[in-house]
């Protein structure tokens, strides 16, 4: 029988001790009653494949090479153009500052296996003419026993939070490495990892000056297999210095108001690429203005000035070959000028071989591959090197 009911059926129980009883008798139902649940830390689980003792080094904490203005108020850490840009650049190029093109982190490791964590800022991870290993991947290199530079591995991203191992059984040492971040998106995060016990320690961006590209989507990258192969990249390690790319695609059009935010960069040389975005009236008008704007601001600086490569189809389209002789002609007609006008330290770099002459140097006639990309580098090696002495 149910207590309570047998309380209930004795009246004569004073009411004192019926509801004494009433409340002895809930009070196990009380203690049972289930409590607020306390939340425990999240811990956050490792990718899979990334062992649970992977050490992360956030790599804002010595910085990346490549990021100029560095001193100055950004929207996002790993924006190419400073957040006062906004408004004085074109949109176009705004939009296309926000991608990390030509950024590198370097650091020293004796672990035997990297990781890396980051987050791009875009979901579209490739193009139809441009694989995800060069819009958004993390192209890693390491100096050898010589000190040279050389490839080791290229992560290949599948979305935009990406956390996996570049590479594992590297043989054993610590070396230098330097991981160039994508090309064509941009980067909220990033972060290396390696397992616990290795060393490791971020090298700060080297106090070289740098060689500052200043040009067109091919500057930008479009279409290298990875972040590295592009002239530019390519060009940094040869000369072992600091580069910094500021290719807009679409873009380059040697404007005045990326050319203020040029001078306020303390460059070895500046590299003015901006032919294939433009037509021959533009660089008659533009030309010379840009080099003088940054001759004043910089009168010791080399600035070198090139001709846009040819498209590799111009033998069998004479509206494009008709298109490079009038741009090249323009270009040396404002070379000659600028000389004549008394601009020192001028060097001119002929675009008719920038792609070879096979026409095997182009993904899409236009942009270059791989091999294109290293051509150009074979092209450009010799001015900046000249460029370069005291």
């Amino acid at each position: 029988m149910n207590p309570l009911r047998l309380v209930s059926a004795h009246p004569r129980l004073s009411a004192g001790i019926h509801a004494a009883l009433l409340l002895a008798l809930a009070l196990p139902t009380l203690e049972a009653a289930p409590q607020p649940a306390t939340k425990s830390p999240a811990i956050k689980a490792p990718a899979p494949g990334i062992p649970a003792d992977v050490v992360w080094h956030d790599v804002t904490q010595w910085g990346v090479e490549g990021r100029a203005w560095v001193d100055q108020e950004r929207k996002r850490w790993f924006d190419r153009l400073p957040a006062k840009a906004e408004g004085k650049v074109t949109p176009a190029v705004w939009g296309l500052s926000r991608d990390s093109a030509g950024m590198m982190a370097r650091f020293t490791t004796d672990a035997g296996a990297i990781y890396a964590r980051y987050t791009l800022s875009k979901t579209n991870l490739a193009m139809p003419h441009m694989p995800a290993t060069g819009v958004s991947g993390l192209d890693l290199y390491a100096r050898d026993a010589k000190g040279m530079w050389k490839w080791v591995q290229v992560t290949r991203p599948s979305s935009a939070k990406i956390e996996t191992a570049i590479i594992t059984g590297l043989a054993a040492g610590s070396r230098e490495y330097a991981a160039y971040l994508p090309l064509y998106n941009g980067v909220e995060s990033l972060e290396i990892g390696v397992p616990s016990g290795a060393q490791f320690q971020g090298l700060a961006p080297r106090k070289q000056k740098p060689v500052v590209f200043y040009g067109t989507s091919i500057t930008h990258g479009a279409c290298a297999s990875r972040p590295g192969m592009v002239h530019t990249a390519i060009l940094g390690r040869r000369l072992d210095r600091p580069v910094i790319n500021l290719g807009f695609s679409g873009n380059g059009r040697m404007d005045l108001a990326v050319g203020e935010l040029l001078t306020e960069i303390d460059a070895a040389v500046y590299v003015i690429d901006c032919l294939p975005n433009m037509q021959p009236a533009d660089v008659a008008a533009k030309c010379e203005p840009l080099v003088k704007q940054l001759r004043a601001a910089r009168p010791n600086t080399p600035i070198v000035l090139v001709e846009d490569r040819r498209f590799t189809n111009d033998w069998i389209t004479p509206a494009k070959q008709k298109f490079h002789d009038d741009n090249h002609a323009a270009l040396k007609a404002a070379f000659a000028r600028l000389t004549k006008d008394g601009v020192a330290r001028l060097h001119y770099i002929e675009g008719d071989s920038l792609y070879g002459d096979d026409t095997e140097g182009a993904t899409d006639a236009s942009h270059a591959s791989d091999l294109g990309f290293m051509r150009q580098a074979d092209a450009f090696g010799p001015t900046l090197r000249a460029a370069l002495k005291p």
